[in-house]
């Protein structure tokens, strides 16, 4: 019997080793790489005091990390507060959940084995170093906010502030010496910089580039000069030793991460400037292109020259359109909700906005393949008579015989009916018209005939195809005739039919035939005419004196 219980206390040993040695060897199996890759999945949160972070602490799915440091950080800063309180009581006591940081009868915080299995210490020899960096913090808190401390601090900041304001006067004085010295003795002998014939650079924008490179060289050290001041100052004071340990991180936090992100945008970059660049020459090609057809150098059938350039603005928003759409998936942030948005906001205000403006350039481009009119033509649009001077996609620009310039929206021109005046006048001639009311007294041959007179002495007018005479109307007391003149200048329409009208009123006044236009009552007694020795009544210049005949 005493033999059988010694061999079951044995096998129950054995069998004790066996799972502690099971043991051992499971924990020795995780290998050093698998604890490190566990320890960065467990989020920690730095405990900060001043803005200085005196341990990390992990949590639990209770209590957050970042929960668990704010909550520490605000218990060591109440401790701090309490000058009561000696820094000697901060000190580690075993609890049940591990060791507890207390001071006196205030807990700070509680040091768990998974704490210390995160630090890869003892946790007795943990909980020792969080009391001895605890105590520090709190000696240099209380230290930092005695009124000797802020006394010296203060000193030192007005002595900085004197040296700093002080060298930037003296800055500024150096730097307007400087200019004035390069200014007399270097202005004059800087050249142009060229290669042959051709001017690379001017002095002049030398001379600007110089003084715009040492204004920069002032800025900079401007900059830096007034970081060190801050970084200084700031680091006096508890409150703002936070800013001071991160402002140089405010600026180069920013352009890290705009050259990191311009590094990871380079290849889609690439494929922007390879985009540019064909589109550039693609539109290179299609303008000169057109510009042969312009010129007549090549023909396209019955393409009209002047339907080059227009077209050539078609194919050239088309390529473009084509460009952007192929552009946007590779646009920084073209993806973000945000450039979306912006987007869309833009098309909606551009399509509310903008339906006038697309009606005048739609009528603008039908007007130009209508042919309705060209640059230099006379042409009359509703009630405006002038000269074209300019056609846009928009707006058509007119300039009047009283030299006003007028501006039609093109979408009115296509709702109008439109004279054009030049268009047959290059090739067949102009038709004027006036007409005249003669009494049915006088022989029509003799009225045409002096109509036709008075057209012959009229400069301008063209002699083939001849002028003509219409009998327009027979009426109650005259009749209407309408004399036809051909002309090639329709510019001068004004001028041409002030000339007319004086020579038939000469011929009409030399042979005493009465003009009976615009109404008749009744025969006078005497013809309503003008004798010849009375043409040049004063203050009528005389004949032969150029300003009249």
């Amino acid at each position: 019997m005493k033999r059988k219980l010694q061999f079951a206390f044995v096998l129950s040993a054995v069998l004790a080793l066996g799972q502690v040695s099971a043991s051992i060897c499971a924990e020795q199996a995780t290998s050093p790489a698998q604890l490190e890759i566990e320890q960065e999945l467990i989020e920690t949160a730095p405990v900060v005091i001043d803005g200085e972070t005196l341990l990390r602490v992990r949590g639990v799915t209770a209590l957050p990390a970042a929960v668990r440091a704010d909550t520490i950080a605000r218990r060591i800063r109440d401790l701090a507060r309490d000058r009561s309180i000696g820094v000697d009581t901060v000190t580690e006591k075993p609890s049940a959940y591990g060791t507890d940081i207390v001071a006196g009868s205030r807990f700070l915080m509680s040091v768990t084995e998974a704490d210390a299995r995160l630090e890869r210490i003892g946790q007795a020899v943990l909980a020792h170093a969080y009391v001895t960096r605890i105590r520090r913090s709190i000696e240099e808190y209380r230290h930092d906010r005695e009124g000797g401390s802020l006394l010296k601090a203060g000193l030192f900041t007005l002595g900085a502030s004197v040296l700093f304001l002080l060298g930037v006067w003296l800055l500024r004085v150096f730097f307007r010496r400087f200019h004035a010295h390069l200014d007399r003795h270097y202005h004059a002998r800087i050249r142009s910089l060229k290669l042959g014939a051709f001017t690379v650079i001017h002095a002049e924008q030398g001379w600007a580039a110089l003084r715009k490179s040492l204004v920069g060289l002032h800025v900079v050290i401007l900059v830096v000069a007034a970081y060190a001041y801050l970084e200084f100052v700031f680091h006096l004071y508890p409150w703002t030793r936070p800013v001071a340990r991160d402002l140089l991180s405010y600026v180069f936090e920013p352009l890290g991460s705009m050259a990191l992100a311009l590094l990871a945008y380079l290849p889609k970059l690439a494929f922007l400037v390879i985009l540019a660049i064909v589109t550039r020459y693609i539109l290179k090609l299609t303008r000169i292109f057109f510009a042969s057809v312009e010129t007549g150098s090549m023909v396209l059938g019955k393409f009209d020259p002047d339907w080059a350039v227009p077209t050539y603005k078609l194919v050239r928003l088309a390529v473009l359109a084509f460009a952007v759409v192929i552009a946007y998936p590779y646009l920084p942030g073209s993806e973000s909700a945000a450039f979306k948005g912006i987007s869309l906001f833009l098309g909606v205000m551009l399509s509310l906005g903008s339906s006038s403006a697309i009606s005048n350039v739609v009528a603008g481009y039908s007007m130009t393949y209508r042919k309705a009119f060209k640059l230099g033509d006379r042409v009359q649009i509703g009630d405006q008579i002038g000269e074209v001077l300019e056609t846009r996609l928009l707006v058509t620009r007119l300039r009047t015989p009283k030299n006003e310039e007028v501006i039609i929206p093109n979408s009115e021109i296509l709702t109008q009916h439109v004279v054009n005046f030049s268009t047959l006048a290059r090739t067949e001639g102009l038709i004027l018209h006036t007409r005249v009311g003669i009494g049915y007294e006088t022989p029509w041959r003799q009225v045409e005939a002096m109509l036709l007179a008075a057209a012959e002495r009229t400069p301008g007018l063209r002699n083939e195809p001849p002028p003509f005479v219409l009998q327009r109307e027979l009426g109650d007391f005259a009749i209407t005739y309408e004399l036809n003149v051909y002309t090639d200048r329709p510019s001068a329409m004004l001028a041409t039919y002030t000339e007319l009208h004086r020579n038939i009123l000469d011929l009409f006044n030399e042979y005493g035939v009465q003009i009976m236009t615009p109404a008749y009552e009744g025969d006078p007694e005497q013809p309503k005419i003008v004798p010849k020795d009375q043409w040049h009544t004063l203050p009528a210049p005389p004949p032969g004196s150029g300003s009249g005949r």
